[in-house]
């Protein structure tokens, strides 16, 4: 079996749509997508405001990889920030996770990136094991993520 990475086309945006739900299924948070094919296609393919890659063994899509460069005043860089990985549980344990990490670090040392962050559910300890055992990642634990949803971020605008 052959394993590769490649850019998302243009016309795969409904398969990106497709592996969104996937992984927020898997997250328990299918309640949270609330985007149009329409607002998806123009984020990713006019506006470029992040970057997609499928990973496809044999020809066939088994997973997804999103992302987008964000920047850190302490580092002096942008840095490469994945949002989502996702591989269909039937492709698991064959190594292809690790492939996209290795293909997104590339990405971020082609960019010249300082740091490359995602973050991840507290539960979810498989990924949290292949994190750090597999990929030496270490937890920001002493962070704390804080989110304003569309509906804050116009109350704060209005302050």
């Amino acid at each position: 079996m052959s394993f590769n990475i490649r850019i998302a086309k243009e016309e795969e945006c409904s398969i990106i749509g497709q592996y969104i739900r996937n992984i927020a299924a898997y997250e328990k948070m299918s309640d949270q997508v609330i985007w149009t094919d329409e607002q998806l296609y123009n984020e990713l393919f006019v506006e470029k405001n992040a970057y997609v890659v499928f990973g496809e063994e044999d020809g066939n899509i088994v997973g997804f990889a999103l992302y987008f460069f964000n920047y850190s005043t302490f580092v002096g860089k942008k840095g490469l920030y994945v949002e989502d990985v996702f591989v269909l549980e039937e492709y698991r344990k064959k190594g292809y996770g690790k492939q996209f990490f290795k293909y997104l670090a590339q990405v971020a040392v082609d960019k010249n990136c300082g740091r490359m962050e995602w973050i991840c559910l507290d539960w979810n300890q498989p990924s949290i094991d292949f994190y750090t055992k597999r990929l030496g990642a270490t937890p920001m634990d002493e962070w704390t993520v804080y989110r304003l949803t569309e509906d804050k971020i116009k109350e704060v605008a209005a302050m």
